[in-house]
């Protein structure tokens, strides 16, 4: 762009210069807007588009310098880029092994020279973008490649194929004239796969010298072994023919040594061992050849021989994993001799030993038939005592002298001593005989609990004792009548041995059971004792009376905790206290025992005028008649009768349904009550019943439930027999 001024010119001459050409545009533009108005207005965009122009102009020269830059950049990275390239092949190239690399979608990518150098056959095929399926199928197909044995090229491939998926694998390939690669493939972290190859021709070569000396050093090993054994061993390869002997094979069989000798067919080392043995021996050799001529069915068969002599030989034979076998011969004569002198003295052993036995069996059946004995007669004692106690008791229930009500109450306070201490009886003999029944199942703890401080706590009171039973809302697992009976008898032995102070009864967690507690402030227990409390009619007391026990109760309380594997503990200390515990196993399932529902008729409600009608069925005349005298002091209506047919026979002939039944179990001519209840029910169903009886057994509960009724235990007590009664009364209509 040529300059207005010559810039070489004085600086006075260039600003006159300048001022002239001002001057003259000046004139010029004055000029123009006179002659046209928009004049100026052009020379302003003239002088903007100018500017603009110079803008852009600027801008492009900035965008040619970046390019510029960038291009030198790229070169240079370039640069870099294709020198780390030659770096990457020349380490490559130095490493010992043949390397390849694949690429995420297995195409070659590079490999230096010594890679398949074992296979030249497919060097010329390596080249980038050859697929690894490919490379695979040029391996298989290449006559340098030595499949392994039982395998073909096509499966060969296969199975390099199928190794490729894993993400790393090493295995060996066989090459012409006696050489080894090791290939090892890894799967890189972008998906690539690295092969190498390394030569391990020298390694193969070793390892199987040394294992061939190996071998040559366990063959010496095995031969020394064999000929110090005191066997006589006989090794067979394939086609039956002896490869390996000891010397006991020589001296036990006395062979002629061409007998023995390395090669030799079984069949003729049998012909050689004929003339040794009998005739008698023909059926075992026959067994033995067959075995040997049967490769397929060779399991290990095991016979005797006998040699004319009267040697006797153990023989044993097996098959070996390379399908030979092997021969074992022991001379076992001094054994047999030895086994015939100890059969015979065993003989004699035993005949002594068998009359032993049988006096030890008479004995044991003499003391089983007792205490079978005496198992039916506390049983039947105590059915047959509990009979007249029943009806003495319902006797005593039926009076009303008021006068007499001291004398009454004491009378009936030994009757329910002589109970407890039948029932006791009772429960310890079938405890003892193993015919007690447990019925396990699932229930609230608390419905146990209530039921026992209500029945205890006018006796503590009566003591001036402070009965405290912490309720437990867990569902334990035992047997409920057990678990009762058995805190029962502890409550009760803390109130009768505590003179002052209080009991405590509750539970607490014990890891995954719950451990009954039963804690009291009496007199404690001595160590001596503390061995003993737990036998048969032990009591500390010697002045207790009868009427308190026969010290059965904690006899009774161990037993049952032992068969229901509850563990029992105890802690006492003398003037202090005693504690016993009951471990229980805790239950995370419904009850299966449902709780006894309360009547909805209150106990104040009387039997006076409800017209009640009972039909009573008991065989025992005695029983039967206190409990009618009973039951019409209640203003009850009484059909009485002995047995099953009067009972069938008056119902048919009132045609009137009794309100309630009572039935005994036990019935003449061989009737039991449930078959009798249960033929009443099928026309009336809605009839209250119990069954009573002094069978405590769980058979007999069991049975009872099966049929839908409730039992009702021998003595009967007048107050649950009450209770029972007001169920009967039916609601007025409204």
């Amino acid at each position: 762009m040529n300059s207005l001024v010559d810039t070489s010119q004085p600086i006075t001459k260039q600003n006159e210069k300048l001022l002239k050409i001002v001057d003259a545009l000046m004139r010029r533009v004055e000029q123009d807007t006179n002659n046209n108005g928009d004049a100026y207005a052009q020379f302003e965009r003239a002088v903007l588009l100018e500017d603009q122009v110079r803008k852009r102009t600027a801008e492009l020269e900035q965008a040619l310098r970046l390019l510029n830059q960038s291009n030198e950049n790229l070169a240079s990275a370039m640069a870099e880029t294709e020198s780390a390239r030659e770096d990457m092949f020349n380490a490559i190239e130095a490493i010992e092994e043949g390397f390849a690399l694949f690429d995420s979608h297995d195409v070659l990518v590079m490999n230096n020279s010594r890679f398949c150098t074992a296979l030249p056959d497919i060097r010329a095929k390596l080249a980038p973008g050859l697929r690894l399926n490919q490379f695979i199928d040029f391996a298989a197909n290449s006559p340098h490649l030595i499949p392994p044995d039982g395998t073909t090229r096509d499966s060969w491939a296969t199975d390099r194929k199928a190794l490729h998926k894993k993400p790393h694998a090493v295995f060996n390939i066989a090459i012409n004239d006696d050489q080894w690669l090791q290939v090892s493939t890894d799967r890189t972290l972008n998906g690539s796969t690295v092969i190498m190859q390394t030569d391990v021709t020298d390694i193969i070569r070793t390892e199987r010298e040394e294992r061939d000396k190996l071998l040559d050093d366990q063959a010496r090993m095995i031969k020394a072994t064999l000929d110090h054994l005191n066997q006589a061993v006989a090794i067979f390869d394939q086609q039956s023919r002896l490869i390996g002997w000891n010397r006991s094979l020589n001296s036990l069989l006395s062979l002629k040594s061409k007998s023995l000798r390395m090669g030799v067919s079984f069949s003729k080392v049998v012909d050689s061992l004929r003339n040794s043995f009998g005739n008698e021996n023909a059926k075992a050799v026959h067994a033995l050849n067959t075995w040997v001529e049967s490769p397929n069915l060779r399991r290990p068969l095991s016979f005797e021989v006998t040699s004319k002599s009267g040697q006797i030989l153990d023989a044993f034979v097996r098959r070996m994993p390379d399908g030979g076998f092997v021969i074992s011969l022991t001379d076992v004569s001094a054994e047999r001799s030895a086994t015939r002198m100890l059969a015979r003295a065993n003989e004699t052993l035993e005949l002594r030993v068998e009359e032993r036995t049988d006096n030890l069996q008479q004995a044991l059946q003499s003391a089983e038939r007792a205490n079978a004995s005496k198992n039916r007669f506390v049983a039947a004692a105590s059915h047959d005592l509990l009979q007249p106690l029943s009806a003495a008791k319902l006797y005593l229930a039926a009076l009303s002298d008021k006068a007499n009500q001291e004398i009454l109450g004491k009378a009936e306070q030994a009757l329910v001593s002589v109970e407890t201490i039948i029932e006791d009886l009772l429960e310890i003999s079938k405890l003892d005989s193993g015919s007690a029944t447990m019925e396990v199942g699932n229930f609230r703890l608390a419905d146990i609990l209530t039921t026992l401080k209500n029945e205890f706590q006018p006796i503590a009171a009566l003591k001036n004792l402070e009965l405290v039973v912490v309720n437990s809302s867990v569902t334990v697992r035992s047997d409920p009548s057990y678990l009762r009976r058995i805190l029962q008898n502890l409550i009760s032995n803390a109130i009768r041995y505590t003179d002052q102070g209080r009991i405590l009864v509750g539970a607490r967690r014990n890891g995954g059971s719950l451990r009954l507690e039963v804690w009291d402030t009496g007199r404690g227990i001595s160590e001596p004792d503390q061995a003993i409390i737990f036998d048969e009619f032990q009591r500390l007391e010697t002045r207790a009376s009868a009427s308190e026990g026969m010290g059965l109760g904690l006899a009774i309380v161990e037993r049952a905790c032992e068969q229901l594997h509850h563990p029992l503990q105890l802690w006492s200390v003398l003037g202090k206290g005693s504690g016993f515990f009951v471990n229980v196993p805790i239950s995370d399932q419904a009850q299966t025992n449902p709780t006894t529902q309360n009547s909805k008729y209150s106990p104040r409600n009387s039997l006076q005028n409800q017209g009640l009608i009972v039909l009573l069925v008991e065989n025992d005349q005695e029983l039967r008649r206190a409990m009618v005298l009973l039951l019409n002091k209640w203003d009850i209506n009484v059909l009485d009768v002995a047995n099953a047919p009067e009972a069938l026979d008056l119902l048919d002939e009132i045609q009137i349904m009794p309100d309630a039944m009572v039935i005994d179990y036990q019935l003449d001519f061989g009737d039991d009550g449930i078959h009798l209840a249960q033929t009443i029910l099928q026309k009336h169903s809605d009839i209250p019943t119990r069954i009573i009886s002094a069978n405590r057994t769980g058979d007999l509960r069991r049975k009872c439930k099966d049929a839908g009724l409730q039992l009702m235990l021998k003595p009967v007590d007048a107050d649950v027999l009450e209770q029972f009664l007001l169920t009967a009364i039916k609601p007025p209509i409204a």
